[in-house]
Order: structure tokens, then C-alpha cells, then sequence
């Protein structure tokens, strides 16, 4: 072998490594070159690290919400759209990490694997958003939520389209707060990143779990005297219903009977009931990553066990997983993913993305879902009164989520079955008391404003 093979020879592992680290390069700059341009150093799209130049983003109905004007971010002119839109817009610093200027901010800019942010250099903004929330379905979420902390959404359970995000506490992005630890969690969204103890509606998933697993329950029945006695300590419950069938149990929240359906279930099909709508399992929604619900009974006690059927132990759920569940027994079965884009407009007015409908990983068999549909729905005429949400067919239960030393988390969450409005809503008023106050108040407002203005 002469030499001259020989030095070809010892070139190939040169090459193969230059190859290697081209085709590294090529890979990393698909993956991570939007995350690149955006970088805070970029001063094309930042001024001292706040945004200052991208695309506008508007309402459903078209309203402004934010926009570049003379090189800096310009929001609504009304103070109530700003503060109840905060958490789903998104500040220039980029602080709420779920608000459309941070999630997504390489849309916002224009990027492009081709001409990466010419788009700026060329128009001065990048792409243009639609987000699919009425601003004034997310007012009137606001103010119905009368100061209390907590969250509201509601989403189209057939599209997928999320038409009310509200998060509190908020503040004016026009005047932010001095000292933003004072405000309990300010720059959390809650519907996304907040987590709580359900409450009665939790009793939704033991009622699925009831259906899969005990075949006679819709005939069984249980006694209520109060209180029961698990374990060597006790089960409460807010009444005494005697003797009460499957159906009336729900209308009722009656936490004997749910507590008696949990340990009848056992924490194995419990907790299968519970995988399949996605407990305990890492969930996105339009790129963003929600919050974990967990149901964890592996080491649970019958007491436990009891408890977690009726919603409190250690179980943690996130309102817009639970949305989605609710969502998913509104659509027959069919879970689909909640959509914060509608449409994407580049600077040349050319719409570049459009939202579809995408199935979640949430699938309830259609039968089951039928059913529920029915008790849900009685739980209203049966209980609430349908006066409580006047024109609106709605199907939902309360939650009152006991807390140790503290007022009780109010909860609702439901859908409504009228065909021009597909909706499914979730609220949770923090240490606002009964579910049946603060919470169903706040859902009923919501829903109306956005059947008042024919949202869906």
C-alpha cells in the first residue's frame, strides 16, 4: 500500500466527522433556530430585554390586544381587556411563560427556516395572531369572579377553540406591579399551571369508573346517615340522604355514597379510570404543557381511598385538564385539544396557519359518555335549578374543595348542550366557599356573554 493510499485511508475518519458535525449543525438549527432568533441578545425583536417589534395579536372578534407601535408594545386601550387578557397575551418581558408573547414568540417574529426574520427588517412586525378568546367573554369572567384568586376557560368541545382564558390575580401590563411577590402567583396561569384539590368534582371521574366496573350500578343503592366509618375514623358528608340511588348521589354530591362507589371500585380500577382520562400523565395543549393532575393510590388506606372518590386526599387536578374531560363526555366520548391560535397572518397579509381540530389523548366509550351527559344535565334541572343558567341547556357539577384551615376552593365545570353552543366551561374561585356561589355565578356569566355575542 503506498502512501498516498494510505493518507486517503486517514482522511476518511476526517470526512465522516465533518459530515457528522454538518449534519449536527443542520439538525440543530431546524430545532432550536427559532428558539435562537428569539433569543432576549437579539435586537431586532428586543429594547433592554422587553419585546419591542413583532407581530400584532387580536381577539377572535378582531380586537387589538397587543401591537408595535414606534418600537415598543402597545396593548389595549381598555384597562379591563388588559388585565383580564393578561395571562393568555402575555407581557413583553416575557414573564407569564404560557402568554402568547413568550409561547410564542418565534410566530410573533416571522421566523422562518428560510429567511428567519427578514420579515422584521423588511415590514418592521412579523406574523400577526388570531387567538381564538373573546375579550369580552374574558371581562365578564373577570368581573364575575368578584377578586377572588383563581381561574376561568371555556372552550369549544367540538373545535377545540379556547374562547375565555382568565387567570387571577392579574395587573394592568400598562402599570406592573412594584413588588410582584406581594400578588400571590401573578405570573402563573392557573387554567394552564395551577393545580387543586377538586373537590365533588372529582366524584365525575368515580361516577366513569362506577360505569366501567360495577354493572349494576345504576340500580344499586347506598345509605347516607351523615357520616360512615372507614378505617377507624369517618367519611362526612354535607346531609343525610338515607337511602339514595347512583344517579340522585350525584345531583346530591352525597359523599357517603361516592366514598361506599370507591372502596366497591378498589384503587386498581380507580386508578385505571383515571390513567385513561390522562391522570398522571404529561399533557400539551398548541405547544403548551399543562400542569400534571395526579391520583396517586398506591400506598392510599380504605380511608384514603374513600376520601380520594370523594375528592379530597391528595388528589390535585388542573381546571383545563378537567375542561377537556367534561369537554370529552360533551362531544360523546371524543376528547379534542383546546386551540389558544385560530390563525396566523403574515406581514403580507397571507394567513399561514389556520387552527384544526386535533383529538386529545382523553377517549370515553360513547355509552358512558351518553349516560353522564343525562346525570350532568340533572344535576342542574334536579338541583342547581336551570334559573341558574337561564337559556342554556347546561350539564355540570360543583366542587367544594375542603382545605385545612382555610375557606374551601369553589368549583364548577360543565358544558351546554344547545347546538349553537358548544362550550364547556371550568372555574375555580380560590377560598371562595360552596361551589354553588362564586364559582356556577361565574360560570353562568361567562356563558352568557359569549351566547350573547354568538361565540363559539
Amino acid at each position: 500500500m503506498n502512501k498516498t493510499t494510505r493518507r486517503g485511508y486517514a482522511l476518511i475518519p476526517v470526512i465522516i466527522a465533518f459530515l457528522a458535525g454538518a449534519v449536527l449543525l443542520v439538525y440543530m438549527f431546524v430545532v432550536h433556530g427559532a428558539a435562537w432568533s428569539s433569543n432576549r441578545a437579539n435586537s431586532h425583536l428586543f429594547t433592554a430585554g422587553r419585546l419591542s417589534t413583532a407581530g400584532t395579536i387580536f381577539d377572535t372578534r378582531g380586537k387589538t390586544l397587543a401591537q408595535t407601535q414606534n418600537g415598543r408594545r402597545v396593548f389595549s386601550d381598555s384597562r379591563s381587556v388588559r388585565k383580564a387578557t393578561l395571562h393568555i397575551v402575555g407581557d413583553p418581558l416575557g414573564m407569564i411563560s404560557t402568554g402568547a408573547h413568550a409561547a410564542y414568540k418565534s410566530r410573533l417574529s416571522g421566523y422562518n427556516l428560510v429567511d428567519g426574520i427578514y420579515s422584521i427588517q423588511k415590514y418592521g412586525r412579523g406574523n400577526d395572531l388570531t387567538l381564538a378568546v373573546s375579550a369580552d367573554a374574558c371581562v365578564a369572567a373577570w368581573n364575575a369572579l368578584s377578586g377572588y384568586n383563581g381561574t376561568v376557560g371555556v372552550f369549544n368541545y367540538k373545535t377545540g377553540a379556547l374562547v375565555c382564558s382568565v387567570s387571577a390575580p392579574s395587573f394592568d401590563v400598562n402599570d406592573p406591579p412594584s413588588d410582584p411577590e406581594k400578588l400571590d402567583g401573578v405570573y402563573l396561569n392557573r387554567l394552564f399551571s395551577g393545580v387543586y384539590t377538586p373537590g365533588s368534582t372529582m366524584k365525575i371521574v368515580t361516577a366513569l369508573s362506577a360505569l366501567e366496573n360495577i354493572p349494576d350500578i345504576a340500580t344499586r343503592t347506598f345509605t347516607c346517615n351523615g357520616r360512615m366509618r372507614v378505617g377507624g375514623s369517618e367519611v362526612v358528608c354535607m346531609g343525610t340522604h338515607g337511602e339514595i340511588g347512583f344517579q340522585a348521589a350525584l345531583n346530591k354530591s352525597c359523599n357517603c355514597a361516592f366514598a361506599q362507589i370507591a372502596l366497591l371500585l378498589g384503587k386498581e380500577k380507580l386508578s385505571a379510570t383515571a390513567r385513561e382520562l390522562a391522570f398522571n400523565t404529561p399533557i400539551k395543549t398548541d405547544g403548551i404543557q399543562l400542569a400534571v393532575s395526579s391520583l396517586k393510590l398506591q400506598n392510599a388506606s380504605e380511608l384514603e381511598l374513600a376520601w380520594a372518590g370523594v375528592g379530597q386526599y391528595e388528589t390535585l387536578v388542573n381546571p383545563c385538564h378537567l375542561m377537556m374531560i367534561v369537554g370529552a363526555i360533551a362531544n360523546g366520548g371524543q376528547g379534542v385539544q383546546p386551540q389558544v391560535i385560530r390563525s396566523m397572518q403574515s406581514p403580507s397579509g397571507v394567513t399561514v396557519y389556520r387552527a384544526i381540530t386535533r383529538n386529545s389523548s382523553i377517549s370515553i366509550s360513547a355509552g358512558y359518555a351518553q349516560t353522564l351527559q343525562k346525570i350532568l344535565r340533572s344535576n342542574v334541572t334536579e338541583q342547581y335549578g336551570d334559573n341558574r343558567f337561564p337559556n342554556l341547556q347546561m350539564c355540570g357539577k360543583t366542587g367544594t374543595a375542603e382545605l385545612d384551615g382555610k375557606t374551601s376552593h369553589s368549583w364548577f365545570v360543565g358544558f351546554s348542550q344547545r347546538a349553537d353552543l358548544p362550550l364547556a366551561v371550568v372555574v375555580v374561585a380560590e377560598n371562595a366557599g360552596y361551589g354553588s356561589g362564586v364559582a356556577m355565578n361565574t360560570a353562568n356569566a361567562v356563558m352568557q356573554s359569549l351566547l350573547q355575542n354568538k361565540i363559539q
